[in-house]
């Protein structure tokens, strides 16, 4: 009988779609947990979970985040007992703890090897709360509030007998004590695909189109959110705006999505709250909302320069599709960038509270596009280094040979 592989995740597949795909096609048994939301994938046997109630009325506040994860482990425990009454028995469990999804599940199968995805550990102090004191310093209830969030992910790391990490930021931010587990490396984009080509008539949703040619700022923003940066843009627009009369800048995000931060004052969305007192040009500057992936790759081939910045936090896949694009990125010099970008080399990291420096190279892109080629080049080069997808699943699947799972050589 061959192997078998259960994936855990509350938005099944998220980042093992590619791994989960290439198990099935090399004959490997998949078998996926997810919330009742979750898509999934053609070919892998899902079961879903719902919860049966919400948080207990007045609990201590810094428990209620485990006790969130508490319950949807539980709940997608009862999930595994229907395929264990299936008869499905993996040898290895891939998951991603942030939702408590992975908490039961030894008990169901106590000789499943277990890998856990860590995206992210989080810290009361150093990291993303604090960075940013604009919108309200971090209270004691805050910092405590973000060592609270590990509650539940520390217990499913001491259950794995791998942890793997999109970048060594991401990495850094474990406890030392998880380290011998620890393998680095990224999931990927899919490099062959994404690529620099040349850039097309686009489309706005008013029906005007933006010539190729014309000076062009993107920025991706899924959350439309401070903490990658929404604020400090908005800023340095005007001085662009100003300066290079012709220049366009679309911004690509969804306004009412919740993001990572905290929510915007006043009952304002961030974008209302962030550009209610900046001048701007609405015929200039163009808010996409979420659109197709394809619109937006078609956005990043006409860019003439790309805005990232973040709070030190998570890489945005966004990040990684901008450097396979071939973009020119004017990012900020903090520790997630510093992993993919040298300044100078791939790309500009400049400080992230500095508007006038952000200004001053959206202008210097619009008016000398041509001095970038070798950083658009070098972006490229990493991308094709640090975030092929080929590479990525190969480094999954390697570590899936180790603990045991049967996969043909050139799955």
């Amino acid at each position: 009988m061959g192997s078998s592989v259960l994936f855990v995740h509350n938005n099944f597949p998220a980042q093992f779609r590619d791994l989960a795909g290439a198990l099935r096609d090399a004959g490997v048994a998949c078998y996926a947990i997810g919330a009742h939301t979750s898509k999934g994938v053609p070919g892998v046997m899902q079961t879903k979970y719902k919860l049966g109630r919400g948080s207990t009325p007045n609990l201590l506040p810094l428990a209620v985040r485990a006790e969130a994860d508490m319950l949807r482990g539980r709940a997608a425990y009862r999930a595994g007992q229907a395929l264990k009454e299936q008869g499905v028995e993996p040898d290895v469990i891939v998951g991603h703890p942030g939702w408590g999804e992975t908490l039961f599940l030894d008990e169901l199968w106590p000789d499943a090897r277990q890998v856990a995805f860590a995206e992210f550990f989080y810290h009361g102090r150093g990291l993303d709360i604090g960075f940013d004191t604009e919108f309200g310093a971090p209270t004691e209830e805050a910092i405590l509030l973000g060592k609270s969030k590990n509650a539940t992910m520390a217990l499913a790391y001491t259950d794995a007998d791998v942890i793997v990490s999109p970048t060594e930021f991401q990495a850094s931010t474990l406890p030392d004590v998880f380290r011998p587990r620890l393998r680095v490396f990224h999931e990927g984009v899919d490099v062959e695909a994404i690529r620099p080509g040349p850039a097309e008539p686009f489309e706005l949703p008013d029906g005007r189109t933006i010539a190729p040619g014309t000076p062009v700022i993107t920025h991706i923003n899924n959350a439309m959110e401070p903490m990658r940066g929404l604020h400090i843009l908005a800023r340095a627009l005007p001085k662009l705006l100003a300066a290079v009369p012709e220049a366009h800048v679309i911004i690509i995000g969804q306004e009412d999505k919740r993001g990572y931060g905290g929510a915007a004052p006043d009952g304002l969305t961030w974008k209302e709250f962030i550009f209610r007192d900046v001048p701007i040009d609405p015929e200039r500057v163009h808010f996409l909302g979420r659109v197709p992936h394809a619109q937006m790759l078609a956005a990043l081939r006409l860019s003439t320069a790309h805005v990232y910045y973040t709070y030190p936090f998570v890489l945005s896949w966004s990040l990684a599709e901008a450097m396979a694009s071939g973009c020119y990125v004017i990012g900020s010099d903090t520790p997630p960038l510093r992993d993919a970008i040298q300044d100078g080399v791939h790309g500009r990291l400049l400080p992230f509270f500095d508007v006038s420096a952000l200004s001053e190279a959206m202008i210097d892109a619009c008016r000398d596009p041509g001095s970038k080629t070798g950083m658009r080049k070098a972006a490229r080069a990493t991308a094709e280094a640090m975030f092929d997808k080929r590479q990525g699943r190969e480094s999954w699947l390697n570590v899936l040979r180790e603990l045991g799972v049967e996969i043909p050589a050139g799955a």
